[in-house]
């Protein structure tokens, strides 16, 4: 590492250890992070990038929660986690994959250097209900440990081996992922919005309805092997795939397209939706999006704690696999599949368009292993989803560049509407 190299992760060093846990957040200021944020993932293996993009991350994850007072108990929700855990998690699961683990044991080959961090950020062996009454640390204690792991890890990075950089990319992926995680918090919460970079999706200018016409074909779908980019076992590894020749509309579905379905009785007319949607429509009372509301005869949309006009021109979010299905029902149409997503994904057309990052993009496929499949050492990232989950394809304006490519599977459960998510439709052949 060159002088001036050294010199500038020092800087950043110093710069992320005076950032506050929690401070008043400014209205107007947007926090703006610096280093690799508007990187792809393939070159962070090379020299001290990858430092630079975990300093860069862990000051985005505390902007993020810069204005959250920690002490101050959040409802328990099953789709939430109190954000002191959350924050504390991240540092854990840094210290476990990058500090701890021993590649050749294929085990821990040491303690944390907090007392019963095992036993309280264990994502695995902590139960979700649990985390808001266990005996935490003060605050402070919980950021020293934050800033002592990233210390460490930033200390040991320069010595490490290809198979050992391995972990330290997981582990700023996994904080990204928690990054994207938090802001969905936030919005479930109705709290302020943070002052960081996209944090709130992006105008959309009107563009109108058109599908790309494929052929289909066979081609290999996953993550080759040898691949120099990060993948994730759940990508691993490519094999051949077949799409019939099909038709995918060039944008995700918009907002006031799903008000013509809302508008429309989309949401009592039992015809629409499977009979799995439907059990959980009417078991859960619901009877419009997540986040919207009548104000007189128009339709508003909260985004954090704010309620705005709706903008028939945004992308439609905050959907789950259920609406989504409904909705196609109801306009003749379709989800693709997975297969079908990234074929589209993969073709010079859909890749000139800029196919990703605004909504995640709900599929028709459920989330199951590729041929072959066997768990990376981080065991629990896909195996236990596997079945119960539907996959989501592209990426939302809170992904971060480095951790979205055509080849990248998302996946929630089909009744989870708090994820960035929305989707595009397929014509019916």
């Amino acid at each position: 590492m060159t002088r001036q190299r050294s010199r500038s992760i020092a800087a950043h060093r110093a710069a992320v250890r005076q950032l506050p846990l929690f401070a008043p957040r400014v209205p107007g200021v947007t926090m703006h992070t610096t280093g690799l944020a508007d990187e792809t993932i393939d070159g962070l293996y090379e020299g001290d990038r990858l430092g630079h993009a975990l300093l860069e991350a862990r000051a985005r994850t505390l902007a993020i929660y810069a204005g959250v007072d920690l002490e101050r108990p959040v409802p328990q929700l099953p789709i939430v986690n109190p954000p002191l855990w959350e924050l504390s998690h991240m540092a854990w699961f840094q210290e476990h994959w990058c500090l701890r683990w021993s590649i050749q044991a294929g085990a821990l080959g040491s303690g944390s250097i907090l007392p019963d961090a095992d036993a309280l950020f264990d994502s695995s062996r902590v139960a979700h209900a649990s985390r808001w009454s266990l005996p935490y640390p003060p605050v402070a204690a919980l950021r020293r440990y934050m800033d002592e792991v990233l210390e460490a890890t930033l200390r040991v990075l320069p010595n490490a081996s290809e198979q050992q950089r391995y972990f330290f990319v997981l582990a700023l992926l996994h904080e990204d992922m928690h990054g994207e995680a938090l802001l969905m918090t936030l919005q479930t919460l109705g709290m302020p919005a943070p002052g960081v970079e996209n944090s709130g999706p992006r105008p959309s200018p009107p563009v109108a309805l058109e599908d790309w016409t494929f052929e289909g074909g066979e081609f290999e779908q996953g993550s080759e092997p040898g691949t120099t980019r990060f993948a994730f076992d759940n990508e691993k590894w490519a094999h051949p795939s077949r799409v019939r020749p099909f038709r995918m509309a060039k944008r995700p579905v918009t907002r006031g397209e799903f008000a013509a379905f809302v508008d429309d009785g989309g949401y009592s007319r039992k015809e629409l939706w499977t009979e799995t949607g439907w059990h959980w429509l009417r078991s859960e009372g619901i009877t419009a999006p997540l986040y919207w509301r009548r104000e007189d005869t128009a339709w508003q949309v909260r985004q954090y704690d704010r309620w705005l006009a709706l903008d028939p021109h945004a992308l439609m979010m905050h959907v789950g696999l259920h609406e989504a299905q409904a909705y196609c029902r109801w306009a003749g149409r379709r989800l693709p599949s997975e297969a079908e997503w990234e074929f589209a994904a993969r073709h010079d057309a859909a890749k000139k368009a800029r196919m990703m990052r605004g909504v995640w993009e709900w599929t028709s496929s459920p989330f199951l292993p590729y041929p072959g499949f066997r768990p990376d050492p981080y065991r629990e990232y896909s195996q236990p989803w596997f079945e119960t989950h539907f996959v989501l394809r592209g990426g939302a304006f809170a992904t971060r560049p480095r951790l979205v490519h055509e080849r990248f599977r998302n996946f929630y459960l089909p009744q989870r509407r708090d994820p960035f998510a929305g989707f595009r439709t397929c014509a019916l052949e």
